[in-house]
């Protein structure tokens, strides 16, 4: 079986990520072919497209949320993702299961004894007055009922779990800071959600499979797990074993990919990027050895914003009154850090209209 070193995975992992060269495509499809961005911090997709897309407009991923073609909502992981209204039609209710579980996680003390059931029809009830109400509102109109749990577990549940919510804008919109407002996501798109297969099978766990590894192969069963969060999984891998090719990596592990995928060489070039926080290309990945060295994992996890440099987070960045501030994990060559200097302009173009391209590059941190 061919073993993929590092660097191989890489490659591939750039280019399915639209990182090895921006795409020209529409916005909607670059979300779709992402299976959605990770947007608990609510401008941070607008950066990730940037990164991606070529000649992005933010007006048109805002106008794609107003429009109700994009949503945002609680799915991969129990996070906040921006994805597709038909993606999150499809896959929602695959992945009820797993936010209770991630939920109760968290509040199994505060919620022993609630009926689930009866609490999600409960919530339903409320919001079918087609109010906007935030978490905490949601909650304490149950909280008579249920006094015991407080609001902050209610809430939780209701919101990330039982009762499938969007995040109205403005929430999420270009430049703009609102909080967050949730109405039952059935009757913000005018559609309900996609009902399980009735006979057992998964052909929406399938799908995820097929999705995933279009965006983020190859990768291992672990890693598509720890991109989503989903259980029974290995099953819909089962299912697709004839359609898909396997490798291995460094380490031995089983790598499954689609036959025709990219996996460009790898030698191919690979431009900076300035990455958002939390970007999924990091995140996607139980084994993230590909993109980022051991001893700065911590970052991914951290909300820090990233750069990469021939392909592997080289630096952290922020931006404060127009100018972008780059730190480097490690001193820069000299042609890197012109690189980075050229990127992190751009990128200060983009978040201030225009109005500055002022970057600065610190010592290593």
């Amino acid at each position: 079986m061919t073993v993929l070193d590092n660097r191989a995975l890489n490659r591939a992992t750039l280019a399915r990520q639209l990182l090895l060269e921006r795409a020209d495509v529409p916005v909607l499809d670059a979300v779709a072919h992402l299976g959605g961005l990770q947007a608990q911090e609510p401008q941070e997709p607008f950066v990730g497209l940037w990164s991606r897309v070529r000649a992005f407009d933010p007006a048109v991923l805002s106008d794609l949320l107003t429009g109700r073609s994009v949503v945002r909502t609680h799915l991969m992981r129990r996070t906040v993702h921006l994805v597709t209204a038909d993606d999150a039609l499809a896959w929602r209710a695959r992945h009820d299961a797993m936010l209770r579980q991630r939920v109760l996680g968290t509040y199994r003390r505060e919620l022993d004894g609630v009926d689930l059931e009866e609490l999600a029809a409960a919530g339903r009830a409320v919001m079918a007055d087609g109010e906007p109400r935030s978490m905490t509102e949601l909650a304490r109109a149950l909280a008579e009922r249920w006094p015991a749990p407080g609001p902050r577990p209610l809430g939780e549940m209701l919101i990330a779990a039982l009762v499938p919510m969007v995040q109205l804008p403005p929430r999420g919109l270009w430049r703009t800071r609102a909080g967050v407002r949730n109405v039952p996501l059935s009757s913000w798109l005018g559609r309900e959600i996609d009902p399980l297969s009735p006979d057992g099978a998964d052909p929406v766990g399938q799908a995820v499979v097929r999705r995933y590894l279009a965006a983020f192969g190859p990768a291992a069963s672990a890693d598509l797990r720890a991109w989503c969060g989903l259980s029974g999984l290995p099953a819909a891998v089962t299912a697709l074993r004839e359609e898909l090719v396997t490798f291995r990596d460094e380490r031995g592990r089983e790598l499954l990919d689609l036959p025709d995928a990219p996996r460009p060489d790898p030698g191919t070039p690979a431009p900076v990027r300035f990455l958002p926080a939390f970007d999924n290309v990091i995140l996607g990945y139980h084994d993230r050895g590909r993109i980022i060295d051991d001893a700065h994992r911590g970052l991914s996890v951290a909300g820090a914003r990233v750069v990469l440099v021939d392909g592997r987070v080289a630096a952290t960045w922020s931006v404060e009154a127009g100018t972008v501030t780059v730190t480097p994990l490690d001193r820069f060559a000299r042609a890197d850090r012109t690189a980075v200097a050229e990127q992190g302009q751009a990128l200060a173009s983009f978040l201030s209209d225009d109005d500055s391209d002022r970057v600065r590059i610190t010592a290593s941190d």
